[in-house]
């Protein structure tokens, strides 16, 4: 017995060396490159949290200057100023916003983060920076003005534009690219917010939309150096602050929290597919009366202007009225008058192309959702509710994460912003209910729906959009010039319909393929309609198929290694 267990342990220890020459060796391959990244990472971390949190003190000084105050007091405020002020500044803004886009984006539309998702997904991680810049800047001065908006979908593209800038410095490929988008993103969300789990899982689970172990230490990395930089400036405290004794009562309230995510996933479908048809009338009037681009912004901002005169708390990010909701500081018809009102306004903003972000707006729709629906749990059961502030609290939580299709993200961010973590059960419930149910009455998000809207389908996964990324002119072969039977072949097949454009994908030669089942498809040029099509290539559905799977392949690989 004494023999064998000393021929196992030194078998054991013999075992050791050989683990520790090759753990160095792959050290020295491996180890330093990795551990730029991270330097890398670290660096982006920093710069992204100090523009984000440039971005957050620049709209307090504009809206100070502007209005007087910060957000923090704006509703309040409002109400003492002019009725007159609150209509000319939200027009005002409107105007210089519309001039802004109009000279410096191609299509007078401020970037969002689904351009930041189109990105990772389909540029390689690399966002526009000419028209980002003018978005941050229109941005700023609707967050300032009167927009009623978030900040955090232009500090998503501010971090964008950072990690595309190194991305093109260092020549950086598609995973790495992609990497360096979600550390950006990950630390000017969490410099935004004070929220660096949130911050880093957002930029997973939204942006890259995936898990990859490999970026996660990167992400994480950036996500806290962006904090850092926040709380060395803000210090460390929380955006919301909650009352006392803001627990759940009895297990037996939690069918209520699941019925209020239900109701928080009909809310922000009615709000998303709102705002979307508002930008679809918007497009139609303004084709139909012949209006300057320019103008929209600040035909919008009149409107909000008007609501304003009413209904201050409309104006800015609302974190004021978010507040008053957390901590049941507002009855309870005010509160149904205050969420449609809001609601109409965040439609308004977004349809007129003001810029901003959805994240905040939805915070405060589902707080006072919440708060409504706790008012009137707690007069039902009173016997067995909680506080009607926790149902506010759960409310913000599942309209926000059926908005942003992000429910652990979200979930995190709740926590974080009120620093309340002995509410989770309620909180969890209702964001997996709204979550669930949001994301089948819409392409999964707000963001997702509006890449749909343009036609690329990244909700349906990569297998779907996969195809887009690859061009026909890339993959077609050339025509014999001696094979006349092969080229009379392409042509009779061109009559009949059965070819593919030079510039198009294989989003739309696949289809074609699959219809006709022929080996190969002629590739033509098309100039206009008295021009005949120019015979350029063939593209063989083998060749296709070849590129499509190392593609699926490459994504698996990523997203699982």
């Amino acid at each position: 017995m004494a023999d064998s267990t000393r021929a196992f342990l030194k078998h054991s220890l013999g075992q050791i060396a050989p683990m520790l020459r090759a753990g160095w060796q792959t050290m020295l391959r491996q180890g330093p490159g990795q551990i730029q990244f991270w330097f890398i990472a670290f660096g982006i971390g920093i710069v992204a949290g100090f523009a984000a949190l440039a971005f957050r003190l620049g709209i307090a000084e504009l809206q100070t200057f502007v209005y007087g105050t910060d957000d923090v007091m704006l509703a309040s405020h409002l109400e003492t100023l002019p009725w007159t002020w609150r209509v000319l500044v939200p027009v005002a803004g409107g105007l210089v916003v519309g001039l802004i886009l109009h000279f410096f984006t191609p299509d007078a539309r401020a970037r969002t983060p689904a351009d930041v998702i189109e990105g990772a997904a389909l540029g390689e991680g690399r966002v526009e920076i000419r028209a980002g810049l003018a978005s941050a800047l229109a941005s700023l001065i609707t967050l300032s003005t009167g927009g009623s908006s978030g900040r955090e979908g232009p500090v998503v593209h501010i971090g964008a534009m950072i990690s595309t800038f190194v991305s093109r410095l260092i020549n950086a490929n598609g995973i790495t690219g992609r990497d360096l988008l979600g550390c950006a993103v990950a630390a000017a969300v969490s410099a935004s917010f004070n929220t660096p789990i949130a911050g880093a899982l957002f930029a997973l689970e939204v942006v890259l939309r995936h898990f990859a172990v490999h970026a996660f230490a990167p992400i994480v990395i950036a996500s806290v150096a962006g904090t850092v930089v926040s709380r060395l400036n803000l210090g460390d405290v929380t955006e919301f602050y909650l009352p006392e004794g803001n627990v759940l009562e009895f297990y037996v309230e939690l069918p209520a929290f699941l019925l209020l995510g239900l109701i928080s996933g009909l809310v922000a479908v009615l709000l998303m597919k709102s705002i979307f048809w508002a930008e679809d009338v918007g497009d139609h009037v303004q084709r139909s009366l012949g209006l300057p681009r320019w103008l929209r912004p600040a035909i919008a901002g009149a409107m909000l202007g008007g609501i304003a005169i009413w209904f201050p708390h409309i104006i800015g990010v609302g974190y004021e009225t978010t507040s008053a909701a957390l901590t049941g500081r507002i009855a309870f018809w005010t509160v149904m008058v205050f969420a449609i009102v809001k609601g109409v306004a965040v439609t308004i903003t977004m349809a007129g192309r003001m810029g901003g972000g959805m994240f905040s707006p939805s915070l405060m729709m589902g707080a006072l959702t919440g708060l409504a629906f706790g008012y009137a749990a707690t007069a039902i059961f009173p016997q067995v509710s909680g506080s009607e502030t926790l149902y506010a609290l759960a409310g913000m939580g599942a309209v926000a994460a059926a908005v942003l299709g992000a429910p652990i993200s979200t979930t995190l961010i709740v926590f974080e912003l009120t620093g309340d973590w002995q509410t989770g059960l309620a909180v969890m419930v209702a964001v997996s209910l709204s979550t669930a149910l949001a994301s089948r009455m819409v392409n999964m998000s707000f963001f997702l729906t509006q890449i749909e809207r343009r036609g690329v389908h990244l909700a349906a996964g990569p297998q779907a959009w996969l195809l887009a990324t690859f061009g026909v002119a890339r993959l077609m072969r050339p025509v014999d010039p001696d094979d006349e039977v092969l080229e009379q072949t392409c042509w009779a097949m061109i009559e009949d319909g059965v070819y593919v454009d030079i510039n198009s994908t294989l989003e739309s030669a696949m289809p074609v393929f699959d219809r006709t089942g022929p080996d190969f498809l002629p590739v033509v040029e098309l100039a206009d309609e008295d021009t005949p099509p120019v015979l350029t290539g063939m593209l063989f559905h083998v060749d296709a198929l070849r590129a499509y799977n190392a593609a699926l392949a490459a994504t698996a690989h990523e997203e699982h290694s």
